[in-house]
């Protein structure tokens, strides 16, 4: 390499078009002077970046209103132009929605705790075995269990821990649908109950009815997002057919489960909720204005403490720009 010297090399008049060279214009071409006062040609660079990165974003920004924001709803009432700034502030925090099937948010501002009123050695109600189940009901079941290790909520037991709380589970159907229920009677008859202060629905009504925009989103399986600590956890060990899991995140099931969700917003949004404009109905956030630049404003402020936090939306149970809403 130390004997090699710099070669000049002649470029195409294709090549040199994508970087907004055109050898044929006459206008472009001018003379440089280089060291020992050579002469060379040279064009002015101007370059593509721009225009090709705004070319990918519009593909981009296309793919997602086709493939991430399918199911989401639009007013009908909403013109063009404000639905083009919609979808601008959409794209820009596109990371913070997601499908059923993908990875959940992770939110660990904070995290649930499990008191219980009784000490070791703990009563036979929270020592269950699993419940017989047939055969369609073992497959439902094996497949909830399998969607949930994928998703990170629920962890295997290994054979050698030491197993002192388990709660069987069963299939509940709505429909041609199965969902996969703890059956946590036991566990909730012994938990020490939160007093966490929850709004009553009349106060939302209330902040509804002033509003002349309202945007509803939906947290993506909003209670499993939130994380259990670590010693808790063992209280949330299910039992079925096809073994031992323990919960890593909120079951619904659990006693407390909506204080501890409640507690979780309200650390994520403080001033928000404070200021009346942003309500919290179960795992639906919504957000009231009067103006549409003020709603876009808030709309933007949420989905940047969405990503923040690590939270998903679930991009089907959206509703953006709205007039009227019902809970």
């Amino acid at each position: 390499m130390n004997n090699c010297t710099p070669q000049n090399y002649i470029l195409g008049n294709d090549y040199l078009n994508i970087y907004g060279i055109d050898i044929n214009n006459h206008k472009n071409r001018y003379f440089i002077i280089v060291e020992n006062r050579i002469k060379k040609f040279a064009f002015p660079v101007e370059r593509r970046e721009i225009t090709i990165i705004r070319q990918v974003k519009n593909v981009n920004k296309e793919r997602f209103l086709a493939y991430k924001f399918s199911e989401g709803k639009m007013s009908p009432k909403l013109t063009l132009e404000i639905k083009e700034d919609l979808i601008e502030i959409l794209f820009q925090y596109r990371e913070g929605f997601s499908f059923d099937n993908e990875l959940l948010g992770a939110i660990k501002v904070h995290e649930v705790e499990i008191i219980l009123n009784v000490e070791r050695p703990y009563p036979p109600l929270l020592r269950r075995p699993s419940y017989p189940a047939g055969p369609r009901a073992r497959e439902e079941l094996e497949t909830h269990i399998n969607e949930m290790l994928k998703l990170g909520v629920l962890t295997k037991v290994g054979h050698n821990e030491d197993i002192e709380v388990k709660t069987p589970v069963i299939n509940t159907w709505n429909s041609y649908k199965s969902r996969m229920v703890g059956d946590f009677r036991g566990l909730n008859t012994y938990t020490i109950s939160d007093r966490y202060p929850i709004p009553r629905i009349h106060e939302a009504l209330t902040q509804l009815s002033k509003a002349i925009f309202i945007t509803s989103m939906n947290s993506l399986k909003g209670f499993h997002q939130n994380f259990c600590k670590p010693y808790a956890r063992k209280f949330l060990r299910i039992i079925a057919h096809c073994g031992i899991y323990e919960y890593l995140r909120i079951s619904l099931c659990i006693k407390n489960a909506l204080y501890h969700y409640k507690r979780l917003i309200n650390t994520i949004f403080p001033h928000e909720l404070s200021e009346v404009w942003l309500i919290i109905h179960i795992d639906d956030i919504i957000i009231c204005s009067k103006t549409w630049q003020l709603h876009l404003e808030r709309l933007s402020l949420v989905l940047k403490t969405i990503l923040q936090v690590n939270m998903k939306i679930s991009h089907k149970k959206c509703n953006f720009g709205l007039h009227e809403l019902k809970l």
